[in-house]
């Protein structure tokens, strides 16, 4: 498929994971793909694996308006204009609330929420232009509750909400957005998780489908909801758990 020809696409937190994945889906139909994130290094990996022509680094704390601003702008000068903005960048510390300290609920809304808010701040002016799409990414943590991980959920439900009002206010402007909403999904973040074995079956006894999901399966989905696919989509917040939000999280039962 070639969806993306001729579009252009800024994915953040590409270095690694869901994002590095989104960024390689969106080349691969064609895109020319902005590869934003805070380490230079992780970036340049995953570009090295893109058409030259068509991939850009560009180092960015999403945290920082003024960052996220010369985001957009490098991206449009380099490429001609922005048609797709994924904010995939996100933090995920654990944790009780008497466990974790107050820096870690700022450092989690800084990512998590002001970094989606700048995202999309910065790019609609754009993505106006030329009648394009935000896909942020969201988690089925923002869809309900989680041991531990209280801080997360409610960044992510944040998310959730914020992607439901922002596509009412701009529907009319012809932007669509939307979210996905993975559940447990391989990645650096998740590798102690996913090569402990005893938790991976826990996990797998909630999980309808049996396994937690690749990164490349959140990337073909954020992909659909950025295309002419979906172009009757907008206001979505899109489940990708196995079944896991459909069982309510329950592990079978006899």
């Amino acid at each position: 498929m070639t969806r993306f020809t001729n579009k252009v696409v800024i994915v953040t937190g590409a270095g690694s994971g869901i994002g590095a994945a989104t960024a390689r889906r969106f080349a691969q139909e064609g895109a020319s793909v902005v590869l934003a994130g805070r380490t230079e290094e992780k970036l340049r990996k995953v570009a090295d694996t893109l058409p030259q022509d068509r991939a850009l680094v560009c180092v960015t704390d999403v945290a920082q308006m003024d960052q996220v601003q010369r985001l957009v702008k490098t991206a449009v000068e380099r490429f001609g204009a922005l048609h797709v903005m994924v904010n995939n960048a996100g933090i995920a510390p654990g944790g009780r609330i008497t466990e974790a300290s107050p820096q870690d609920w700022r450092n989690v809304m800084s990512v998590d929420v002001d970094g989606v808010f700048n995202g999309c701040a910065a790019a609609i002016p754009e993505l106006i232009k030329t009648g394009g799409s935000i896909v942020n990414v969201s988690s089925v943590s923002g869809l309900g509750g989680d041991w531990k991980m209280s801080f997360y959920n409610a960044a992510k439900g944040a998310v959730t909400n914020f992607t439901r009002a922002l596509a009412m206010d701009y529907a009319r402007d012809g932007i669509r957005i939307n979210a996905v909403c993975p559940s447990l999904t391989r990645s650096e973040l998740t590798a102690d998780m996913f090569s402990d074995r005893a938790l991976m079956e826990k996990f797998a006894e909630r999980i309808p489908m049996g396994r937690g999901a690749e990164p490349e399966e959140i990337a073909s989905v954020i992909a659909f909801l950025a295309s002419d696919d979906a172009r009757f989509v907008t206001g979505v917040n899109l489940p990708v758990d196995g079944g896991l939000t459909a069982s309510n999280g329950q592990p079978p039962q006899g």
